[in-house]
């Protein structure tokens, strides 16, 4: 009889824990948002990036094509990624140094907003910083690389199209070559396909 009962206990109890992990993949499901329910979900289409929305740390929103105009090299980081964390410095320097060069610096947090404020106030940043998370994502996968991890850079041309991404921690070297390749195209010793086939080992 003990058994019997000990028996039936354990199929009752993981009866329960079926039951209970398929609500909870249910309501997984339910909440999780689709990728094409976000607002910044551009398409690439010729080669150009169009623009897209973030808000800044600040809660302010920012459009993409307030850069137009200006080269753009778009670092995608998040505070919780060492590497990312290091590129820091090099991208505020090389903000600094290429600014009247028609380059621009534009950092993306994949990221929770508080998290962003906190780090931003240590970090001085001197170049934009947008935030997000499922639409970030949405940004950076749109770039046409299959896999995407942090830290990921992408280097949009001044008329918006996207020349180059670069996967993982951007070096001195790596930012170096990028200003390079973008003066030479602005002097029109190289065009668009050169440039990005020069920036291709990145």
């Amino acid at each position: 009889m003990a058994r019997t009962l000990l028996v039936f206990g354990t199929a009752l109890v993981a009866l329960m824990a079926g039951a209970l992990l398929y609500v909870a993949r249910q309501a997984s499901e339910l909440q999780a948002p689709a990728a094409t329910e976000t607002a910044a979900t551009p398409d690439m289409q010729g080669g150009v990036y169009p623009s897209f929305s973030l808000p800044d740390e600040t809660g302010r929103p920012r459009d993409f094509s307030e850069w137009h105009g200006k080269h753009r090299v778009v670092n995608f980081w998040a505070t919780w990624c060492p590497p990312c964390r290091r590129e820091i410095p090099l991208l505020k320097k090389f903000q600094e140094q290429h600014a009247d060069a028609g380059i621009q610096v534009i950092g993306i947090a994949v990221d929770k907003p508080e998290e962003v404020v906190i780090y931003a106030e240590a970090a001085e940043f001197n170049y934009p910083i947008l935030v997000g998370q499922q639409e970030a994502i949405a940004i950076a996968e749109n770039s046409g690389v299959e896999m995407i991890g942090l830290p990921f850079t992408m280097i949009v041309a001044a008329d918006g199209e996207l020349i180059n991404t670069h996967l993982g921690e951007i070096h001195q070297e790596e930012l170096d070559r990028i200003a390079a390749v973008l003066g030479r195209l602005d002097r029109g010793e190289i065009d668009k396909a050169a440039a990005s086939s020069a920036l291709q080992a990145l």
